[in-house]
């Protein structure tokens, strides 16, 4: 059996029980030719994870036929941009002597490659569904041709990468009440321990849309999410940080704007796209408070930050 005919959707579906036994006999000789296909099925089944039972426990609403169409329509546009080149390589690579092909990707970093449409989907259905998101595995090595500033702490450049996936679109599927928002706000001070401030940024232009709790290296991360009257949307991510204070500081990753600052044992970046809106000047109003101040008051549950901020 050719190599080339055994890929890593075929050793999915092998893995998955969902290939005929004439098709899963192949793979499996192909297994056992191949160390390397080997190990990728021990990979794959050691990863594993029964979605349906864990989904089936919770108490989701619908997703939207909208939602369904559009991720089926992200997948179809991908496919089409990759068939093209995997037939012309192909063709090419016959007439390559062995030295000239580039060398496979080892298994596992092949395996840590996320499509941009699938990212992108993933927030979107996190959106519909209110999921709790891990940033790492999605993001830990960045959007493919993505540049990344080696002095930004590691989870900025996640919340970075994050941040880029969303669109107007994503927001659309948003539907967080007031009631919803504080309550995440209360989990966010009494669980995570974290003396959080929604700042009211309608003075700037942007409106308040939502708030999650991500994690990140298995520590509480805090996206604040606000929306533009034009333009995508704008994020202020908070995670604890018990260094010293420092100053806000801008600079451009990619055609992302990143603001941080450290202030009261808070660490944060105020992350988006400048248009229109001066996220350096909004920083600083942010970090000097002269902002109001969504959801009730932080310093009512923390007071010591009263005196400190």
């Amino acid at each position: 059996m050719k190599t080339e005919e055994v890929t890593e959707v075929t050793l999915m579906a092998y893995v998955d029980g969902e290939l005929p036994p004439a098709k899963r006999h192949e793979v499996e000789e192909h297994i056992r030719a191949s160390s390397e296909a080997a190990e990728l099925v021990a990979l794959l089944k050691a990863s594993r994870v029964d979605y349906q039972g864990a989904f089936a426990t919770q108490n989701l609403p619908p997703v939207p036929d909208s939602l369904t169409q559009k991720i089926a329509a992200m997948s179809r546009a991908h496919a089409g941009k990759t068939a093209a080149p995997t037939v012309a390589s192909a063709v090419n690579d016959s007439a390559m002597p062995a030295s000239a092909k580039a060398p496979a990707a080892p298994v596992r970093s092949r395996l840590r490659t996320v499509p941009a449409w699938l990212a992108a989907a993933c927030v979107a259905g996190a959106f519909c569904g209110g999921l709790f998101l891990r940033l790492g595995p999605l993001l830990e090595h960045g959007a493919p041709g993505s540049t990344v500033a080696s002095n930004l702490s590691p989870w900025v450049q996640a919340a970075t990468g994050y941040q880029k996936l969303y669109t107007r679109n994503t927001l659309a599927y948003v539907n967080e009440t007031a009631e919803t928002s504080s309550k995440t706000v209360d989990d966010i001070r009494r669980d995570d321990g974290l003396a959080l401030r929604i700042p009211d940024l309608r003075s700037a232009g942007l409106t308040f849309k939502t708030v999650q709790r991500l994690r990140f290296n298995n520590k509480p991360l805090v996206q604040i999410v606000y929306q533009p009257e034009k333009g995508e949307p704008v994020a202020l991510c908070v995670m604890k940080d018990v260094k010293p204070d420092q100053a806000v500081s801008g600079q451009d990753v990619d055609a992302m704007r990143v603001v941080t600052w450290r202030q009261a044992e808070l660490s944060y970046a105020l992350i988006g796209k400048p248009d229109g809106v001066d996220l350096n000047a909004l920083g600083k109003r942010i970090s000097n408070r002269e902002v109001e101040q969504l959801f009730g008051d932080a310093d009512s549950v923390f007071p010591s930050i009263a005196s400190v901020s």
